[in-house]
């Protein structure tokens, strides 16, 4: 597996799983009260502050593990991972435009918050799995 393809896959597990301990966190403490009402933000900085350390760890790890091929990219790993992220920036430029929609509604700012780190969390998955279909698959033609 080439260093890059591993990456996506690491960022891939790791933001859904940090998101769904975050979602996990908020439907927990929200028993009983309305969700607007329950205490967000520890949880949401926790949650991304985790994600990055563990992202930024796991590839270490496994950089350290897999040293044979540590450090190597090629042509085809520039455009897998451009392709990667010009698709995963879509989700981005959603997110963005429909936080400023609510913030123009005055939605509560739990809402705005929550929609942000949705389109994050969106856009990372959504690259890591068109990085890693197009190393398994190769890249579209277009």
């Amino acid at each position: 597996m080439a260093p890059e393809e591993r990456r996506a896959w690491i960022m891939a597990v790791v933001a859904v799983c940090a998101y769904g301990t975050y979602v996990a966190i908020i439907l927990g403490r929200a028993a009983g009260t309305p969700i607007t009402e329950v205490p967000y933000a520890a949880a949401l900085l926790w949650s991304i502050g985790g994600a990055i350390a563990a992202t930024i760890v796991l590839d270490i790890a496994l950089s350290a593990v897999f040293r044979r091929d540590a450090g190597t990219k090629d042509q085809r790993d520039r455009e897998i991972w451009r392709h990667g992220q010009y698709a995963g920036q879509w989700c981005l430029v959603l997110g963005g435009v429909a936080a400023l929609g609510m913030a123009l509604a005055e939605v509560d700012h739990f809402w705005i918050a929550n929609v942000i780190y949705l389109a994050f969390v969106l856009s990372s998955v959504l690259g890591s799995a068109l990085k890693i279909v197009a190393y398994r698959r190769g890249l579209p033609a277009w």
